[in-house]
């Protein structure tokens, strides 16, 4: 751990929450298709092409179908979280914990039901665990935290250093994530309104809505 401030490319994992059942979705949003790409799969390629390496996929209903029908741009790490039932907080620990063993300096978490995730948004708060903004120096990427904004509005994705892993871990329970413990600490706050489309998806309709409106912000996949 003792080297990682003195890497110049420090390593970003991505983490995608995928677990959950979707019960006022009507099936699991993994598995809700978006032109012919699922959400987990576009979860994942959005990440990958944003730079993160490795990307960890946390899978807990009907993950055997998820594991049947998706099909990647890239390996993942696929984590299953026996505990879905009990809510993110149990997801978000499977997910950090199975990182653990990944070497990452950081992991750039995001939910699976966010079709207006862009690579231009993962990279731009990925780039917060390898410089100081507008410097180009290395800091210590363990020690990052950052969350992208949509005018002001706090959304994903959430960058967490590895430093914070174990706090976040134990701040996590129920439906609840990493908010209660990046409440109480100084984070990074990157304004991506201009590539990304923060919404998420509750219900059928809402991603059929997605789907007719203008594609969300410039760069949507």
């Amino acid at each position: 751990m003792t080297g990682w401030a003195e890497r110049s490319t420090p390593t970003v994992a991505g983490l995608v929450l995928a677990a959950g059942a979707g019960r006022r979705f009507g099936r699991p949003k993994a598995l809700a298709a978006l032109d012919g790409d699922l959400l987990v799969e576009r979860a994942v390629a959005a990440l990958a092409a944003g730079g993160c390496s490795p990307i960890a996929v946390v899978l807990g209903a009907a993950r055997d179908e998820v594991r049947r029908r998706a099909r990647f741009p890239v390996p993942v790490l696929p984590v299953d979280n026996e505990d879905w039932a009990t809510g993110v907080g149990s997801s978000l620990r499977a997910g950090l914990d199975a990182l653990l063993r990944r070497g990452a300096h950081a992991a750039l978490v995001v939910p699976v039901d966010l079709p207006g995730l862009t690579p231009a948004a993962v990279d731009r708060v990925r780039r917060t665990a390898t410089a100081e903004p507008g410097t180009p120096g290395p800091i210590r990427p363990g020690a990052a935290l950052a969350v992208a904004t949509y005018q002001g509005r706090r959304g994903h994705p959430v960058l967490i250093g590895r430093a914070h892993w174990a706090g976040v871990a134990r701040s996590a329970a129920g439906d609840t994530g990493a908010r209660p413990y990046l409440a109480r600490r100084e984070v990074t706050l990157v304004e991506c309104g201009d590539v990304a489309d923060p919404v998420d998806v509750d219900l059928p309709e809402d991603l059929e809505s997605w789907r007719n409106s203008a594609g969300g912000a410039p760069g949507t996949p």
